[in-house]
């Protein structure tokens, strides 16, 4: 296959900002090679870290709305970037931000709509990966194991530690991947508790002194006790995780932490320690927290790999871009050995943009 720039684009919810990724796609025979060119995240300002905070309590036309003008973000910043590095991408791949996500009643939601990035960048743009999944009976989530298979295949398992950990395996020829765990989403929360946006290497929870109660309660979830495909949402942590944790709210903030950064450990240990890994690539904003990376040690025998910071911050923004690719060849992304559902599919939904180059 001839060499293809794809831009990606990926918005977690740790809300630390939107990942920009332009990458480089090609194959021969069965191996993909890629490259990421150059990659940025921007920042969300403070209205748009409100706005989408709040977008979950807003009506169906408000929310419309703001579907229509996050996508315009998008597609401005998108042409920015692109305008800057002097790229010209042949696709954009939009992850979007998930605002719900509820695959048991049949519906995912990722706010930015694909039309509005294609029409201010006049480039095709494949957006709303996971809904196509969901209507087949599967959860949505997580789409990011078909590029750890074709992309990271040399590491036993992938391992990424975003807004929640997620980690993807090779088990009797099939590829298997699954939530773990909340891990930033919650992490952040108690951090601004203490006015801080994140914890810092972990510094804020290392301080802090176990809470026994805290981590049992946690560790007895419902949640860890299935098993995949499984996925994870801000609304499970509402419902579940966050009523426990506030049972201890007299607790100092920097015990419920470190409590919670144990529980976090403990439940990947637990699932890493069933694949029988050597090697476990490690990714996100959680790979840079040398106190989660400490306690992870502690719990498998494996090695756990840290990559280049480009892949430690854009992994997720990369294979959203190689879902793209694998869109425009009609190559399945969404196993139904990952979410469950009824058949593999081709993620994604297609929205021409402007450029006479990008017409058929």
């Amino acid at each position: 296959m001839e060499e293809i720039a794809v831009l990606g684009i990926m918005s977690g919810t740790s809300l630390d900002g939107v990942d920009l990724a332009y990458c480089t796609f090609s194959k021969k025979s069965n191996s993909w090679k890629y490259k990421i060119e150059y990659a940025e995240t921007i920042p969300y300002s403070s209205e748009w870290n409100k706005l989408l905070r709040e977008a979950k309590t807003l009506s169906s036309i408000d929310l419309l709305t703001l579907h229509s003008k996050y996508g315009k973000y998008l597609g401005e910043i998108s042409k920015k970037f692109i305008q800057q590095q002097k790229a010209e991408p042949r696709l954009i791949a939009s992850h979007g931000h998930t605002i719900f996500h509820q695959p048991d009643r049949s519906f995912t939601f990722q706010l930015g709509h694909g039309s509005a990035i294609a029409a201010i960048t006049g480039v095709d743009t494949v957006w709303d990966f996971r809904s196509g999944d969901v209507q087949l009976g599967g959860q949505g989530a997580p789409l990011v194991p078909i590029g750890d298979r074709y992309l990271f295949s040399k590491y036993d398992v992938c391992l990424n530690l975003g807004g929640f950990g997620n980690l993807s395996f090779e088990e009797a020829g099939k590829r298997k991947a699954y939530d773990t765990s909340p891990v930033n989403f919650v992490l952040n929360q108690l951090a601004s508790e203490m006015g801080q946006p994140f914890d810092h290497n972990g510094d804020l929870g290392k301080r802090g002194q176990l809470i026994p109660e805290l981590l049992e309660k946690l560790n007895r979830l419902e949640y860890y006790k299935q098993d995949g495909p499984k996925s994870l949402g801000q609304e499970w942590v509402e419902k579940e995780f966050t009523p426990i944790v506030n049972l201890f709210s007299h607790q100092p903030v920097s015990d419920r932490l470190c409590t919670i950064y144990h529980h976090i450990a403990q439940q990947i240990g637990a699932c890493i320690s069933k694949t029988n890994a050597n090697s476990i690539l490690v990714t996100g904003g959680g790979a840079k927290n040398s106190f989660l990376i400490s306690l992870l040690r502690q719990q498998q025998r494996g090695t756990i790999v840290i990559p280049d910071i480009l892949t430690i911050d854009f992994k997720e923004a990369l294979i959203f871009a190689f879902l793209g690719v694998l869109y425009t060849n009609n190559i399945e992304s969404s196993l139904t050995s990952v979410t469950g559902a009824s058949i593999n599919s081709i993620a994604g939904v297609l929205s021409k943009g402007t450029r006479v180059s990008q017409r058929s």
